[in-house]
């Protein structure tokens, strides 16, 4: 009769244990964004950055951006073929401007390309990016139950899944994270897993901006050729 009830106790203890593995992702995804965001400043996130993207047999584009969460602005300017062009975006409505002059006409719009879609896809790219890993608590994301556990380079990192309805998107994400300080050191993506296809990027030189932790530098790479894209190098203006 002991033996019988050591063994339902050992049962439900494993039960116990498989459930908490079941729900550490989660955990442990809350862990990770108090060591990026320990007050929280990222939903009132109000900023300026400047972002030099470097790419491989091409000058380098310095792109200044302003982010205003709570009055959902965003505001993104370079310069193209030596104009500066800024796009400006208020909830959903957005702005064209050459120097500070606004473009409304629709083929002066599309002498300079400038598109709706391809500003609002500006938009949730670098809010995305550099609000990671807080993002991964917005609407729509499924954060896969399990941790999983990789090691590159002779380095083990614990690793978060994330894939996301249809309406917000199609690509399956692995965040990658130092076990032990907790930093997000790279993530990578995958349109189709099975093809190997997508990138990788990887993070260092973390710097603090307005009370979030951010990536300083990102340098991309194609999943299946190890192939540099580019380097992205943030600085606060």
């Amino acid at each position: 009769m002991k033996n019988s009830f050591l063994v339902i106790m050992l049962f439900v203890s494993c039960l116990t244990t498989l459930k908490a593995q079941e729900e550490s992702a989660l955990d442990f995804l809350e862990k990770v964004i108090s060591r990026h965001d320990p007050n929280n400043n990222w939903p009132t996130f109000k900023g300026d950055l400047v972002v030099t993207m470097s790419t491989p047999n091409k000058e380098d584009r310095v792109t200044d951006i302003h982010i205003d969460i709570p009055k959902s602005t965003f505001i993104l300017s370079n310069k193209v073929d030596g104009k500066k062009r800024t796009t400006k975006i208020v909830n959903d409505s957005v702005s064209f401007f050459i120097y500070d002059k606004e473009i409304r006409n629709a083929d002066e719009q599309k002498t300079f390309k400038f598109t709706k879609e391809r500003a609002l896809f500006m938009r949730n790219y670098y809010t995305y990016l550099y609000g990671l890993p807080m993002k991964l608590k917005d609407k729509g994301t499924i954060i896969d139950p399990k941790i999983y556990s990789k090691k590159i380079n002779q380095k083990w990192y614990k690793v978060i899944k994330a894939t996301y309805d249809k309406e917000v998107g199609k690509d399956t994400w692995y965040f990658y994270f130092d076990p032990k300080s907790l930093d997000m050191e790279r993530y990578q993506f995958y349109h189709d897993e099975s093809k190997n296809d997508g990138e990788y990027i990887v993070l260092s030189n973390s710097e603090i901006i307005n009370g979030v932790r951010m990536p300083a530098i990102r340098a991309w790479y194609t999943n299946k050729e190890d192939k540099l894209l580019g380097t992205d190098v943030l600085t606060k203006k």
